[in-house]
């Protein structure tokens, strides 16, 4: 299963979305990924609704249609007095309603997305653009496409509606006394086992999904400002490319917090790229120091300059955060998956505690990003935790959503309040880790 990126920046889809109602899209097809063909086409979008397909040009232009009636290969036409076509420019939307709901969209085999006579995307399975203006829908083909009819990129999204619950599916109090009473909790918390200062909780996660970005978003917390310290941002391979370990500490030059926060290279699906595999076990154990650059092809030799022969306690992981895009579950590659199902197997292994992040649930749906505090009333997100759950083999309650500062300048309470709350649970599940030792230890005494 390949990996989708959208092209479609998020101000075009909210633009798209505008004209929709509360909706989400979803990428089905992406031509250079599948291929510019009517076979590509109809095996990835056949029987889905609705849909929005978009073409674009090497002029730059963004246009496509949008129809409620799912594509076969039947040769019909359908009905859908709802369809139209559009063009962008910039936020802006041109819609075209089709004029004979009757001939709305074709169903042609070799072919891509087929509105009436009027508009093909990959038409013949070639990488070109049929246009004839007036068939079944009225507009001006220099300002749909500027009269390129070569394609550069094909998309057909489907359309999710993001239903509002009745009733939250988790309790969470919104009131800064609660932001408060988190932060508290946190800077007074201490480990029950007296050699260990600080609980050590080791992210890991795709490229991309927002480990670095977590980090600096406590960080901010604490800080009581947006920070940046670890490097962050968009990128098609990890922009981490050490172990770093981040302590954080309450305010410019307050105290340090007990916890310690590792970040590490990004998982990748392919071989030889990302984090390897054998490198977790070592960081899971404490053997690698601080700022070990990681080499995807090799992971760390016991001879190493740093290597720890010896860690003790205070150095190996207490507690493991899987870091997973919201936007991405749906579309995770059955490669990376089983990367992240062999990781949670070795670390179950060891007896250390997990949990799953989910990042960027304000980006996943359009009820979470008009008001944060809609996350648990959001029926996407608590699908998207199911399909995590069933998919990554983890219970309900150990999957947190949270939302990373990314774009904005202040901080917002409700943000706080999900990100203190992850942080919370981390610590209650190093808990869990420290209790069982000491049992361990007890039995040990009793029965030495």
């Amino acid at each position: 299963m390949l990996t989708l990126n959208s092209k479609l920046t998020r101000s075009q889809q909210k633009t798209i979305c505008s004209q929709l109602g509360t909706v989400r899209l979803k990428l089905l097809y992406k031509a250079s990924i599948h291929g510019f063909t009517g076979d590509a086409f109809h095996q990835q979008c056949d029987n889905r609704c609705p849909t929005v397909s978009v073409g674009y040009n090497s002029s730059g232009y963004v246009f496509g249609g949008y129809t409620r009636q799912a594509f076969n290969q039947s040769g019909q036409y359908a009905h859908d007095d709802q369809a139209f076509l559009f063009s962008l420019s910039g936020e802006n939307i041109h819609k075209y309603p089709v004029t004979n709901a009757s001939y709305a969209v074709r169903m042609i085999s070799n072919a891509g997305p087929y509105f009436g006579e009027a508009l093909v995307l990959v038409n013949g399975s070639k990488q070109v653009v049929h246009s004839d203006p007036g068939k079944y829908y009225n507009f001006t083909a220099a300002e749909m496409h500027g009269n390129d009819l070569n394609l550069t990129e094909c998309e057909v999204y489907q359309v999710e509606q993001t239903t509002e619950l009745e009733k939250p599916w988790r309790t969470v109090i919104w009131e800064t006394e609660k932001r408060n009473e988190l932060m508290e909790s946190i800077m007074t918390y201490k480990p029950t086992i007296s050699s260990v200062a600080q609980a050590r909780v080791l992210l890991i996660g795709p490229v991309g999904a927002g480990k670095s970005s977590f980090f600096n978003s406590i960080n901010s917390v604490f800080r009581g400002h947006i920070t940046s310290q670890a490097i962050s941002g968009s990128s098609a391979i990890s922009l981490t490319t050490q172990f770093r370990t981040y302590s954080l500490k309450v305010g410019r030059q307050g105290k340090t917090l007990p916890i310690i926060l590792c970040d590490t290279m990004g998982l990748e699906e392919s071989k030889g790229a990302g984090l390897d595999i054998d490198d977790i076990s070592n960081i899971l154990k404490g053997h690698l120091p601080d700022s070990y650059q990681f080499n995807p092809s090799a992971a760390l030799h016991s001879d190493a300059y740093g290597y720890r022969k010896s860690p003790t306690l205070k150095d190996k992981i207490h507690c493991v955060a899987y870091v997973i895009d919201a936007c991405k579950i749906s579309i995770m590659s059955a490669k990376l998956e089983e990367k992240l199902d062999a990781i949670r197997r070795k670390v179950n292994m060891m007896g250390i505690p997990q949990l799953v992040l989910l990042t960027k649930v304000d980006e996943a749906c359009p009820l979470v990003e008009e008001d944060l505090t809609n996350i648990y009333k959001s029926g996407y997100i608590k699908g998207t935790v199911q399909e995590i759950s069933a998919r990554l083999g983890v219970p309900l309650s150990c999957i947190v959503p949270v939302k990373n500062y990314s774009e904005e300048l202040e901080l917002d309470t409700n943000c706080d309040i999900l990100l203190l709350s992850a942080v919370n649970q981390m610590l209650r599940f190093v808990d869990n880790y420290f209790d069982e030792i000491n049992d361990r230890q007890h039995n040990q005494d009793i029965y030495p």
